[in-house]
């Protein structure tokens, strides 16, 4: 067996110090590891960024936004609740019954939910604000319709008093979910979604972009690097553990895509004349390689649930900057069929030991298309 398709070879051991609670107050002045071939690699922070790139490259981003999708009820009982959305999602695709209001129904993990079973209601209170300063009629409400087996979640089918949208409730009630690992922090919402987030429907942050500033972006387009959007909302199947020992086994749970058109021109266009293409995160990547599983990119729409590892033969993506990840998780394994698993333990070790901020709100790693030693198609 490839010892590269084995869960236990993405272990690492993190001091707890290390993992980031609150964000830089300047985003672009987070540190940022730069891996420039198979060997080399020097520290820079992010606002350096300029200097590592060429005219004629295109930066790839995700646009996502992440939205308030953390609310809090109780079950009949009286029995306190916390509600998790993940994606909106229609009953027959759980239970074969025809979804009336569909977008008013949603996956979501539920704590505590064992005993939650299909039937059950959780009653979410009044908000803090009247529709128009008119008294509402009602509250929100949402039933129980099916358990999801690969999630262990539930599919909740909302209730939304006359006059008002669910997407109003959620607005008023929920809160932007940050990731478990983050406990103590003054970190603002805001702060929590990139400077170029306009596409609600995210649980978590496309959490590489969280560097850029609208300054940063204006001093690489006069550079003549160009920028570019995906929209990739981030939820379950990335940041779902996987499980099984040997990761080829591992099945990922899909996520919503959009690469427009104008983005595949884009890098077509930017191949043509040299230009390298690098993704920021590794939702782009995700992204862009799904959208190449034929023989050229194509503008796609629609859910994937491509599962990149050591082996994978890369399509599209020249460079990644990407911040740093959980162990054991699919995004190391992204990141390890870029440059290889062991190389990319080793640089993990240096950036702990060089006191690097991990996760969500932590520094970076720039890894170069010179770094790169994963088989291109």
């Amino acid at each position: 067996m490839d010892f590269d398709h084995l869960l236990s070879a993405y272990d690492y051991t993190l001091p707890i110090d290390r993992i980031a609670q609150t964000p830089c107050l300047q985003r672009d002045l987070a540190r940022l590891l730069v891996v420039t071939d198979p060997q080399q690699h020097c520290h820079a922070i992010v606002r350096d960024l300029p200097n590592w790139l060429r005219p004629g490259d295109l930066l790839v981003l995700n646009n996502t936004r992440v939205i308030p999708a953390r609310l809090y009820g109780q079950k009949s009982s009286g029995v306190p609740v916390e509600v998790l959305l993940l994606e909106p999602q229609a009953v027959g695709a759980a239970n074969g019954e025809t979804a009336n209001g569909e977008k008013d129904c949603w996956l979501a993990l539920v704590k505590p939910g064992k005993r939650l079973k299909p039937g059950a209601t959780i009653a979410f209170g009044a908000p803090p604000l009247a529709v128009n300063a008119q008294p509402l009629n009602g509250e929100l409400t949402a039933t129980v319709r099916a358990i999801d087996e690969a999630t262990g979640g539930r599919i909740l089918q909302f209730e939304v008093p006359s006059g008002t949208t669910l997407d109003w409730w959620i607005n008023q009630l929920g809160q932007v979910p940050l990731p478990p690992y983050i406990t103590q922090t003054d970190a603002q919402p805001e702060q929590y979604q990139t400077v170029y987030a306009d596409r609600p429907g995210a649980v978590a942050a496309p959490t590489a972009g969280l560097h850029f500033t609208p300054e940063l972006l204006q001093r690489l387009q006069a550079q003549g690097i160009e920028q570019s959007f995906v929209t990739l909302h981030v939820g379950v199947g990335t940041f779902r553990p996987v499980e099984a020992a040997e990761i080829t086994q591992h099945t990922m749970h899909a996520e919503w895509v959009e690469v427009p058109p104008a983005t595949v021109e884009q890098i077509q266009r930017t191949k043509d004349r040299g230009g390298r293409i690098i993704a920021v995160g590794t939702t782009v990547v995700r992204s862009l390689e799904a959208a190449a599983q034929g023989d050229s990119i194509q503008p796609f729409y629609g859910k994937t649930n491509l599962f990149i590892y050591p082996g994978y033969t890369w399509r599209v993506v020249d460079g990644l900057m990407t911040n740093f990840h959980l162990p054991k998780s699919s995004l190391l394994m992204l990141v390890s069929a870029l440059i290889g698993r062991q190389r990319l333990l080793d640089l993990y070790q240096i950036a702990i030991e060089d006191q690097y901020r991990f996760y969500s709100f932590g520094d970076a790693m720039l890894i170069l298309p010179e770094a790169i030693v994963g088989a291109r198609a």
